[in-house]
C-alpha cells in the first residue's frame, strides 16, 4: 500500500450508524483482522490494555434487553421514550457485530495511557473497517458503568464503549475538517 492509499482510508473514516448498514454478514475473517489490527495498537511498558467482548448473532438480543433496562433504571420514568427504547432495540438488530470496549489498568502506567492505548486499539480496528467497507460507531452510554452486571470482567477492568459494526448500505459523504494551519505552533528556538 502506498502512503496516498492508506490516507484516503484515513480520511473515509467516520462514524457509521446501524440505520446505513446492510444485511451482509461480516465474516469470522473480517472480524479477526479488525481485531487484530486492534491488538497492534502502541502502549506504554507492553501492558495492551484493550479487551473486547464481541456480541454476534443471538446475544445481541439479550445485549439490547439489558441496555433498555439500564436505560429504563437510569432514566427518570418522566423523561423515559418509547421511541429511545425501539431505537436501542433496532441498533442492536440493525448491526451484524457489536464489540464492547474494556480497558484492564496495570497500575504500572497513569490510567490515561491506558485509556489512550485502548482509543488507538480501536481506531485501528475502526480504519480497518473502513477499509473492509464495514461501517462503525463508538458509543458510550451511561449503561458502560454496568456492563459488569451484563458480563464479569476482570480485576481492574471497566468497559468505556460499544462498537456497534456493520456492511456499509452505500456511500458516505466525504468529509471535513478546520484547517491544520488553526492547529499547529511551530517552535523553532
Amino acid at each position: 500500500m502506498n502512503p496516498d492509499e492508506l490516507f484516503e482510508i484515513i480520511k473515509s473514516r467516520r462514524a457509521v450508524f446501524p440505520v446505513q448498514y446492510n444485511n451482509e454478514e461480516i465474516t469470522e475473517s473480517e472480524l479477526n483482522r479488525g481485531l487484530e489490527s486492534a491488538n497492534w495498537a502502541s502502549n506504554h511498558k507492553r501492558t495492551e490494555p484493550w479487551r473486547f467482548r464481541v456480541i454476534r448473532e443471538r446475544a445481541k438480543q439479550g445485549f439490547a434487553e439489558f441496555i433498555v433496562q439500564k436505560y429504563m433504571d437510569n432514566t427518570p420514568a418522566e423523561n423515559q421514550s418509547e421511541r429511545k427504547k425501539l431505537d436501542i432495540i433496532d441498533k442492536c438488530n440493525l448491526s451484524d457485530t457489536i464489540i464492547l470496549i474494556h480497558q484492564k489498568t496495570s497500575g504500572l502506567v497513569p490510567e490515561w495511557e491506558e485509556l489512550a492505548a485502548t482509543s488507538m486499539a480501536v481506531q485501528n480496528m475502526w480504519l480497518m473497517a473502513t477499509a473492509l467497507r464495514i461501517g462503525a460507531y463508538w458509543s458510550s452510554p451511561s449503561a458502560i458503568l454496568q456492563m459488569e452486571e451484563f458480563l464479569p470482567m476482570e480485576e481492574n477492568e471497566k468497559c468505556i464503549g460499544i462498537f456497534y459494526m456493520g456492511k456499509l448500505n452505500g456511500s458516505l459523504p466525504p468529509g471535513n475538517r478546520k484547517p491544520l494551519a488553526d492547529k499547529i505552533q511551530v517552535i523553532r528556538n
